[in-house]
């Protein structure tokens, strides 16, 4: 579409870049992050100015989040279908309502930019009409529409809620959704002196080295960054490495090992770090986070299906290719671009690079695979399935009293899987974590 005047419309643009992404992640499976990319992403995103850009992510930070709330609200407002097969129409009346319900925004402003956007678009243009009645319904009715939503359900694709339903029960997979309707929280891991830093970044020092900052904030405007006192991690994600417990002086791999917080744990703590990725590119990410961290570990872009160590390890952490559907707070458009088939296959590729790499591991050495899914696809069973193809392994249980607090992270089999909605020792401070499996094995 060429420029319009109406770009030029104070909160147009937002409004409508809010729209394009939307579609793309939605109706074209694209990462959000991706789209967002000041370097490479959506176009129109980048040339907005930094408080636009903010509102864009906000919005539909919002429309991902409460997606399923939007449709079944637009659902009771509309008498039959858009049949509109491009999802436009739907798009544009996802950010209106996203912004009546909420963030607060006042809905004549909502409303006027939802039907300026429809009337310069050819598609949704035959539309607009419907879009202004729709929303100023809205506007009329909105309690009587929206009181009685079932947030919980609503909001998570069935194929998901019927996975964790099954592997958690209802009542768990009802909390792992609402602890998706909030953005995830900054967690930073700290060198040293967790409770000093916790103290300097108006902080909380949580489970080990993990400190969690009260508001979010520019990471790299904070005090301690530019120094390399700490790394951005979120708290479930650093509990992986300790599994492995003194690793001073030890050969370590790190495999999929980018953008390198669990190599930076394991440099931290005296290890000798091979840290092996697939993507040159995300590797100069790593290496540059070793950088300004002080750290030197030795790094290799290769895939692993080609790789070959010039000498077997004491330890391994394969954080392996996954699903990531434990991180939809932080990401919540993996709900809506990940398929069921898409776990049939990943799960297909951990059992490949598990069944690789094992043979790395020295005799008696240990190895610990993790991903961040919630699926037992690609945690549990997977790692059930390859104890009964490599006899010379044994599963190491996770103890209680391993992880600082955090012992309801520990299932019975003595896997390690955090939930979202998991909660810490002080309920109080608390917002939840990513959702991680790891399992430790040894080597007979």
């Amino acid at each position: 579409m060429r420029h319009s005047p109406m770009m030029e419309k104070p909160g147009f643009a937002a409004r409508k870049i809010a729209a394009d992404l939307l579609g793309n992640v939605v109706h074209k499976h694209r990462a959000l992050d991706a789209e967002l990319d000041l370097a490479s992403g959506h176009s129109g995103f980048r040339a907005l100015p930094h408080q636009d850009r903010a509102l864009v992510r906000a919005i539909v930070g919002a429309c991902l989040r409460r997606r399923g709330e939007i449709a079944e609200i637009l659902n009771r407002l509309l008498d039959r279908d858009i049949p509109e097969k491009t999802g436009r129409v739907q798009d544009i009346l996802h950010v209106a309502i996203a912004q009546m319900i909420y963030l607060d925004v006042p809905d004549r402003a909502a409303v006027s930019l939802a039907v300026d956007h429809a009337s310069i678009d050819r598609r949704a243009k035959p539309y607009k009409g419907l879009v202004n009645g729709v929303l100023r319904r809205l506007g009329r009715e909105k309690d009587a529409i929206t009181n009685d939503l079932d947030a919980d359900r609503l909001n998570t694709p069935n194929w998901l809620f019927e996975n964790w339903t099954a592997a958690y029960g209802e009542e768990t997979a009802r909390r792992i959704s609402a602890a998706h309707r909030n953005a995830a929280p900054l967690d930073l891991t700290v060198k040293q002196d967790p409770d000093g830093w916790a103290e300097r970044l108006d902080g909380l020092a949580l489970s080990g080295p993990t400190v969690r900052l009260r508001d979010r904030a520019t990471v790299t405007a904070l005090e301690g960054y530019e120094e390399g006192a700490w790394w951005v991690q979120d708290l479930a994600a650093s509990l992986p490495a300790r599994l492995l417990g003194d690793v001073a002086g030890l050969r370590i791999a790190d495999l999929c090992a980018a953008p390198g917080g669990k190599t930076a744990q394991l440099a931290n703590a005296g290890a000798h770090v091979t840290a092996v990725d697939i993507s040159a590119g995300r590797l100069k990410r790593l290496r540059e986070n070793m950088t300004r961290l002080g750290f030197s570990v030795e790094t290799v872009a290769a895939d692993l299906r080609d790789y070959e160590p010039e000498a077997p390890f004491d330890a391994i952490l394969l954080d392996a290719p996954c699903s990531a559907t434990g991180t939809i707070r932080r990401h919540p458009d993996v709900a809506y671009i990940k398929r069921p088939r898409d776990i049939e296959k990943l799960a297909e590729i951990q059992a490949e690079l598990l069944g690789r790499v094992a043979n790395w591991v020295r005799p008696g050495g240990q190895l610990v695979y993790c991903t961040c899914s919630l699926e037992p696809a690609e945690g549990e069973e997977q790692v059930s399935a390859f104890l009964n193809r490599n006899p010379g392994f044994e599963l190491q249980p996770v103890l209680p009293g391993e992880l600082n607090g955090l012992d309801n992270s520990i299932t019975e089999q003595g896997f390690l899987r955090t939930l979202p909605c998991h909660a810490g020792p002080d309920e109080g401070t608390w917002e939840g974590m990513d959702g991680f499996f790891a399992a430790r094995l040894r080597r007979l």
